[in-house]
């Protein structure tokens, strides 16, 4: 198994207490809410569109009830919308779901303030849980995933598309990109370098694919695999809470 750094006493690559972190976390996504989907097309030159659609056709046999987890502004749960199914955005964040509730579409959304680390929803409740590019912004990584497993159903599906790690011949020029271009970009429009800077250097600190794996194996998710997106910059992970016996 692949060693996982602890990410529940860092800050980018600062060590804080896992309240701080909490804390800090929590002020990024207050300060750059207005301008957070304007940056990630900017950062990501819009392929984290093709990615977030990319997972809405792995999960488009799903029904009933769909959260998506950090879900901020709504751009992914819009993509879920669908017959048979109420989709439920779930943030720590009222800013970033405050501005997705103005956004065009979001009229079939339910919101929810809750963290990963304690859903404030009742055990087997949920037939699908998304997460995009949030899970790495958790304090207990371990601790999100088994309340994940806690909140869905047997038979339930788990799908978490996230920053991983690219192949050899491609991580030098990520590298290059992420820590000299986009903290940049972060500091001309959205006037926040240091949450962008913080944002890079929260990708390396979370597990690459087979880490996360074995995570999400730990926490006692069946059927688990990956897909790797653009070379492996993103990753779509799955998985499914087991039939009871």
């Amino acid at each position: 198994m692949n060693d996982t750094p602890d990410i529940s006493h860092s800050f980018g690559n600062q060590s804080v207490t896992s309240e701080q972190r909490r804390a800090r976390i929590r002020l990024v996504f207050d300060a750059v809410a207005p301008r957070y989907d304007l940056m990630n097309d900017l950062m990501s030159m819009g392929i984290h569109r093709l990615w977030k659609r990319t997972l809405s056709r792995r999960v488009s046999t799903a029904k009933g009830w769909v959260l998506d987890l950090a879900g901020g502004t709504g751009d992914v749960a819009r993509l879920l919308l669908g017959r048979n199914r109420h989709v439920v955005v779930c943030d720590p964040s009222l800013a970033m779901m405050q501005v997705g509730r103005q956004r065009p579409g979001s009229g079939g959304l339910q919101w929810l303030a809750g963290e990963a680390e304690q859903l404030p929803l009742p055990d087997g409740s949920v037939d699908l849980l998304t997460v995009s590019f949030g899970l790495r912004n958790t304090t207990h990584l371990t601790q999100a995933l088994s309340e994940i497993l806690r909140v869905l159903k047997p038979g339930g599906r788990f799908v978490c598309l996230e920053f991983s790690r690219p192949v050899a011949w491609l991580a030098p020029l990520y590298d290059l990109y992420s820590f000299f271009v986009i903290p940049r970009l972060g500091a001309a429009v959205a006037g926040e370098p240091q949450a962008y800077q913080y944002l890079i250097e929260s990708i390396r600190r979370f597990p690459d694919q087979q880490g996360f794996a074995d995570l999400m194996q730990q926490a006692g998710f069946t059927d688990v695999r990956w897909e790797n997106l653009s070379f492996g910059i993103a990753c779509l992970h799955f998985g499914t809470r087991q039939h009871a016996n």
